[in-house]
């Protein structure tokens, strides 16, 4: 077998070890447990032969890495056959130091001497500007994605594949799976509630790879916005199947975010983030479980809460009374080390567990406090409600301030998500 050797700043690492290093991955010898090769491992399987000799742009991360940690863009420094120009950060920057909200700033990478540029919440002019400036002619995006509309890094490949086609660059996405499965949940996006945390009509929980998303916006969104597609190439998976959870597989899990520590904080992130939505209520951030920590000042909320919600034996969960202090405050500072009494929601059966009616379940409970009081940004006067914007408009706000139930508020969006599921299907690969 031919060896290739990589270079990283430990050492040197025998590429030919790649094969043995998948097949003795932590948890593989469980025959319940899948050996899955992401884009990545396949793109140095083939010795980089998708971007051999061109002059690469790297969209990534730190869950950019193989199955053996290594980082995508230290390998193709290392490997003498891809000339990587550029690194782009996203949210929480390129090298993952920076909290929600921040960015890295643009500079010099340490590792490789590779020039990065901030590209958090970066327009389509300004994509399209870094992408003239750096020299580049392929965009490579690598970056684990945790399902969810809100979760930014796929509106950062989205509007980079705007730009992209925009100045003719390809683009070439090292698709990884969906940590949380391939079902598609909750409600559609409207364009009168676009932001940041979702730019398109998609659901709530997409239920796609970042590579099937890249397929859907081209063909969906590009033509009306730009006038063209972008030349897309997708490097796929192997051996991932939708039904799978990240529990079902041996892939290692990178934080894509400072509080997303976990895969079962993935799993809950869909229904419970909604709570960046409520002003009185924190969703754990600064916790050992962020998202699955749930809670208001303990003056406000109490153990009847997680009585409440294990009454209605919600399908693949329970709730335990639960009480922390958080120590990062997110949008809510009155709530920052202060004591919180709430729930911490208990995934008990992965298959039949669904993220967002449990979130909408916990909303219905928690709104028949007198303390709860729903997040308003004063810089959005015509859209204040965060709430509005993570769920895509002011339905579900409206109908629980109305008084209605679960089943009446999931109910409302089975129509829309049936035709999303149709729509998706022709761009799906697995």
């Amino acid at each position: 077998m031919e060896r290739r050797t990589f270079l990283t700043g430990a050492g040197a690492v025998a590429g030919g070890a790649l094969a043995g290093t998948l097949a003795s991955a932590p948890g593989s010898a469980d025959p319940g447990i899948r050996r899955i090769e992401t884009g990545l491992d396949v793109l140095v399987r083939s010795g980089f032969a998708e971007l051999r000799g061109q002059q690469v742009g790297v969209i990534s991360n730190p869950t950019g890495v193989d199955s053996a940690y290594r980082h995508l863009v230290d390998l193709m420094h290392a490997s003498g056959q891809v000339h990587v120009v550029a690194a782009f950060g996203p949210e929480h920057g390129f090298r993952g130091s920076a909290q929600a909200g921040g960015s890295e700033g643009t500079g010099t990478d340490a590792r490789t001497g590779v020039t990065v540029y901030d590209a958090y919440g970066a327009s389509q002019a300004k994509w399209e500007a870094m992408f003239t400036q750096s020299g580049m002619d392929t965009v490579v995006f690598d970056i684990q994605d945790v399902g969810a509309r809100f979760y930014t890094y796929i509106w950062t490949m989205y509007t980079s594949m705007l730009a992209a086609a925009r100045v003719g660059k390809r683009y070439v996405v090292l698709d990884r799976p969906n940590p949380i499965g391939g079902r598609a949940y909750g409600p559609m996006m409207t364009p009168t509630y676009t932001s940041g945390v979702g730019l398109k009509e998609i659901v709530q929980q997409h239920g796609m790879t970042v590579g099937e998303l890249a397929r859907f916006f081209n063909a969906e969104f590009l033509p009306a916005e730009v006038g063209r597609q972008v030349d897309l190439h997708v490097v796929q998976c192997r051996h991932w199947k939708r039904n799978m959870l990240a529990a079902d597989t041996d892939l290692p899990w990178v934080m894509p975010s400072p509080n997303m520590p976990t895969t079962d904080t993935a799993l809950v992130y869909p229904g419970t983030c909604l709570f960046e939505g409520v002003a009185s209520i924190t969703e754990g951030r600064g916790t050992c479980r962020p998202f699955e920590l749930i809670g208001g000042l303990a003056t406000d909320f109490d153990y009847h809460w997680s009585d409440r919600l294990n009454a209605r034996d919600l399908p693949g969960v329970e709730f335990r009374e639960a009480y922390f202090s958080p120590t990062a405050a997110g949008q809510k500072p009155a709530l920052l080390n202060k004591l919180c009494a709430g729930v911490e929601v208990k995934v008990v059966d992965r298959a039949a567990y669904d993220p967002i009616r449990t979130g909408v379940a916990l909303l219905v409970e928690a709104r028949k406090y007198p303390a709860f009081a729903w997040r308003q940004d004063a810089w959005d006067a015509q859209r204040p409600y965060w709430i509005d914007k993570l769920t895509g408009s002011p339905r579900l706000r409206t109908m629980i301030d109305a008084g209605a139930d679960v089943d009446d508020v999931v109910g409302a969006w089975a129509d829309e998500l049936a035709a999303f599921d149709r729509q998706r299907r022709p761009y799906l690969l697995y």
